[in-house]
Formats: structure tokens, C-alpha cells, sequence
């Protein structure tokens, strides 16, 4: 196998940079780096030699905010470099082919840059169909995702070990394990680059194919199309239903819907005026031009949801019982949170960032 302990060296400097939690043998980064050569060259001559096994996942939750939980795959330090190994090979051959109105897990694009297209496109086009893929990480199908990968690889190694990655058992909590016949763990390093070029073929070939008068944007499960009349946006939402079908996928029935993006010079009402699309709500707003004039603006601000979720970070800091820091050391602590939501959420109508 052609694998250089250059590539190895590298991905380990970045999983390093990642940080993340420990796996199911519980072995920091730290412990890790206590026979880092040795750690390292091991990885090396098993990855080279086709011997490299995935260790189990470990499977944990975090909430969701809404109540519900979201489940998470947490490789060992190791697995994180191997997989590292497998990301930085096949990252520049599909990331070439990928569609530009693809913002997740990509470099060089962020969520922001699909919020900001979203909210010009809704000023050109009167309805959005807002679409979220239900259970898309535990339901990817393993053969059409072999055959996506095959499409841009002919390495046998990244083909051998992105399989039994796929294959590899998941550890629950009391300590049994699985064996996923479909789905990529959500948390491990190469799982959205996977998921990316999955629905690379599942939606964004398919939306170019068949319907190449309606834009998009998407990040990872979650994406907006844009239509001018209803009866498009209505029929587009029946397509794609049968399009998910076909790949193995399913919409969420309760969150993907049909919204009218209402504004002061567009007449007429419908049930659903507003959507949630990574953290923001668009709806109609109250906003007030150059010259002073009010009118009414489709445009995004921070979500109830969004909001929810900060405020609960708060509380959680609990900050009233701190008694033994003082405010400089407060504030190391809490500002880079801080910074990271008026950084994000304040990029669009601040100030309702500023009243929640």
C-alpha cells in the first residue's frame, strides 16, 4: 500500500489540533503521544500492509435542544489518524467535482456563506421547499456509498479501508456492540466528507439533472430550494420524496415544508411564512431603508431555538456561584463562547441577537 509516514505524521498533527474526546480503549491524545513514534509507526506499517483493522465506535448522545437526542461516533485516537489518513488522499479528488452550493464540511466555505445565499435568493424567488433528511448519517446506504467512491478512486487501500470502516462495530453505552448494515457514524473525521460525496449523487447531481431552474443551497442534510411558483415548489417536494426513496433516504415528514417568502411587494398568504435553516429563521421583517422608509424584509435572524440553546449554556456556567474566580479570569472563560455567537448569529439583524 502506497501510504507515506509523511501522510501519517501529518494527520496525526491534525487530529491533534482537533482534540476530541476519547475512544472505547479510553486513550487521550496525551497517552497517545507517550510512545507517539512508536504509536505512530505502528498505525504506519498496519495501515501499509492491509492488516489495519477499525476498532469498535463508541456510541454516545448529546442533546439535541428540541428534546430529543443525536447520536455520536467517537473513534479512538488512532482510528481519528487512520481515518485522517483516508481524508487527506481522497479530499482533493472529490472536492474538485463537488457543487458550489455545497457549504458543509468544506474548506474554504462555512454555514455563513449559505445563509447569505439563501437569504439572496429568497429575495428572487417567491417559495422555498426547506428540506431536512431524517436519520441521513444512520441510514447512508454502504453499497451506493462504495459505488460514489469508486467513481473518483481506484486506490485499493482507501477502497479497503473505507469499507470495513463502514462495517465496523459500534459500542453502546452498557458495553455491547453492533453491527451497522447501513449509516456512517456521525463524529468520526472522514464520516462528512462521505456523507458530502454521498449526497453529492443523491441531491446535488440529481437537482442539476432534473431540475436545473431551481438553485439550492445545502449543508450536509439540510438544504433550501428555491421556486417562483407553488405548484413547482409542491411538485419538486413529491420528486424529491421519491428521489429519497430511491437512495435509501427519507425526508422528515415535520421538517421539511413548503414556506412563502412574504415581503412588501410580494401579495397573497400562506399557512407557513418562516423556516429554520442552520441556526437562523427567515420570515418577514420590519426593516428600514437609507432614506428612513419602513418596509417589510424576507430576511434571517438568530432562531427560538438558537436562542434556547444560549440560554441554557448560560445557566449552566452558572455564574452567580463563581465566587473563587475573579472577572478577568470570567472572562477568559466565557468569551470565546461569546465571540463565537455574535460572530455567527450577529452577522444577520444583530440586534435581535442583542435582545435575546
Amino acid at each position: 500500500m502506497c501510504i507515506s509516514k509523511h501522510s501519517v505524521w501529518e494527520a496525526y498533527k491534525r487530529v491533534k489540533a482537533n482534540k476530541g474526546a476519547t475512544g472505547v480503549d479510553g486513550q487521550t491524545i496525551k497517552e497517545f503521544e507517550d510512545n507517539l513514534k512508536g504509536n505512530l509507526y505502528k498505525l504506519w506499517n498496519r495501515m501499509s500492509s492491509g492488516s489495519y483493522f477499525f476498532p469498535a465506535v463508541l456510541r454516545v448522545e448529546i442533546s439535541k435542544g428540541d428534546g430529543r437526542m443525536r447520536p455520536l461516533g467517537i473513534p479512538t485516537v488512532a482510528d481519528r489518524i487512520a481515518q485522517m489518513v483516508v481524508k487527506q488522499y481522497l479530499e482533493p479528488e472529490v472536492e474538485k467535482h463537488f457543487h458550489p452550493d455545497s457549504y458543509g464540511y468544506r474548506p474554504g466555505k462555512s454555514a455563513l456563506d449559505a445563509i447569505g445565499k439563501a437569504r439572496k435568493r429568497c429575495w428572487q424567488y417567491n417559495w422555498v421547499v426547506d428540506l431536512d433528511i431524517k436519520g441521513f448519517f444512520d441510514n447512508i446506504d454502504h453499497e451506493l456509498m462504495m459505488r460514489a467512491v469508486r467513481t473518483h478512486t481506484e486506490e485499493k487501500w482507501i477502497l479497503l479501508y473505507i469499507e470495513r470502516w463502514l462495517k465496523a462495530p459500534i459500542e453502546l453505552q452498557d458495553g455491547s456492540q453492533k453491527y451497522p448494515r447501513k449509516g456512517t457514524p456521525q463524529g468520526g473525521v472522514v464520516s462528512p466528507l462521505l456523507a458530502n460525496l454521498f449526497l453529492h449523487y443523491a441531491f446535488d447531481k440529481w437537482m442539476v439533472r432534473t431540475h436545473p431552474d431551481i438553485p439550492f443551497e445545502r449543508y450536509a442534510d439540510d438544504g433550501v430550494c428555491h421556486c417562483q411558483r407553488l405548484s413547482q415548489a409542491e411538485s419538486l417536494k413529491r420528486e424529491l420524496q421519491k428521489r429519497m426513496h430511491e437512495v435509501g433516504l427519507e425526508l422528515h415528514p415535520e421538517k421539511t415544508r413548503i414556506a412563502y417568502c412574504k415581503d412588501s411587494n410580494r401579495r397573497g398568504s400562506y399557512e407557513t411564512v418562516s423556516f429554520d435553516f442552520l441556526g437562523f429563521t427567515f420570515r418577514p421583517r420590519l426593516s428600514r431603508n437609507r432614506s428612513g422608509k419602513y418596509f417589510v424584509n424576507f430576511s434571517p435572524a438568530i432562531s427560538k431555538k438558537a436562542q434556547k440553546a444560549i440560554c441554557q449554556t448560560i445557566r449552566d456556567w452558572q455564574l452567580p456561584r463563581q465566587t473563587l474566580l475573579d472577572l478577568a479570569d470570567i472572562a477568559s472563560w466565557i468569551n470565546p463562547a461569546v465571540r463565537g455567537w455574535i460572530n455567527y448569529y450577529g452577522s444577520y439583524c444583530k440586534s435581535t441577537l442583542i435582545v435575546s
